[in-house]
């Protein structure tokens, strides 16, 4: 399509910069904070926007202002626009991580968080001081809001039911092993599937509910185990596991982790469970952001660096 120049000059790009951060914050004065405008600014602009699409684009609301069907079709179109359009104008700007001044909002599971941390941690303080992480549980519920919101940059976790507008990418894939208290247990490796259900098991779900992968197997197998604990905390597991004769199933390199700081044992599961595949999941107006491609980039040589011996 030919472009009219004559046309598009009459638009002014900060109406859309404040047109994304309308449909963002749903709040005339969290809009005009977020881009460093008065509220009567932004006010002014929400006028213009109405004129501009003839809609009214943001209604009062008990919540808040309600976007209309109007404004939702064009929060990505706006978004995607803005994002290149940045970075377009940074393309000539050479990234380096030595010298950039950005912190990045990262929604992960705290297993991932004690896996990848310290390592990803150690290096942006080495290599990339400038970087700053602000580290968020996954909210799954409400995950993909908060990426279009702009309120998460990458977010990290089993799986995603992304949009056309997310980009996902394998971050690394694991196994389940099973991680006891010898001492207590008085099992030793590899343990057999009799030993495996005479115990009762510690389970970690992030659904609230007291059923996981491991009694998915068993039940095709025509077995049931008993749970002596359910918890939404990976980190509390494995001192729950240490202190009494439990049983739990988790990843592998999670599991070695703690049987090497706690005094546990790791034995083979005794039953067959499938991987487990962690990904990264972000918007895709990021997809060419040179900082959030590196940092990408890193997580994914970090995940799948092999663990020192």
């Amino acid at each position: 399509m030919t472009i009219d120049h004559i046309d598009l000059s009459r638009i002014d790009l900060n109406l859309l910069v404040a047109l994304d951060a309308l449909l963002a914050e749903r709040s005339v004065t969290r809009a005009a904070a977020r881009v460093g405008v008065g509220q009567s600014a932004m006010s002014s602009s929400l006028g213009r926007l109405r004129a501009l699409f003839g809609d009214d684009l943001l209604t009062r609301a008990p919540e808040g202002m309600r976007p209309t069907p109007r404004a939702l079709s064009l929060a990505e179109p706006v978004r995607t626009l803005l994002r290149q359009v940045q970075v377009l104008v940074r393309r000539d700007e050479a990234f380096d991580p030595r010298t950039v001044a950005r912190t990045f909002t990262i929604s992960l599971p705290d297993s991932t968080e004690v896996l990848l941390g310290p390592t990803l941690l150690a290096y942006l303080r080495a290599e990339a001081p400038g970087i700053s992480l602000l580290l968020r549980s996954v909210d799954r519920a409400h995950i993909l809001q908060e990426i279009d919101a702009d309120r998460v940059d990458l977010a990290i976790d089993l799986s995603f039911r992304g949009q056309q507008h997310h980009k996902q990418r394998l971050l690394y894939r694991d196994s389940y092993v099973c991680l006891f208290n010898a001492a207590l247990v008085g099992l030793a490796p590899p343990i057999s599937l009799e030993d495996y259900l005479r115990f009762p098991h510690v389970l970690t779900s992030l659904r609230e509910t007291a059923h996981g992968v491991v009694d998915d197997a068993l039940a095709k197998l025509g077995r049931s185990r008993t749970l002596a604990v359910t918890s939404p905390r990976f980190l509390a597991v494995p001192f729950l596991v240490r202190s009494a004769p439990v049983l739990t199933t988790m990843q592998a390199r999670l599991a070695h982790l703690f049987a090497e700081a706690l005094g546990l044992t790791v034995s083979p599961a005794p039953v067959p469970l499938d991987e487990v595949a962690m990904s990264m999941l972000w918007h895709a107006s990021y997809d060419d952001d040179p900082a959030h491609r590196w940092l990408r980039n890193l997580l994914r040589r970090l995940a799948t660096a092999p663990a020192e011996a």
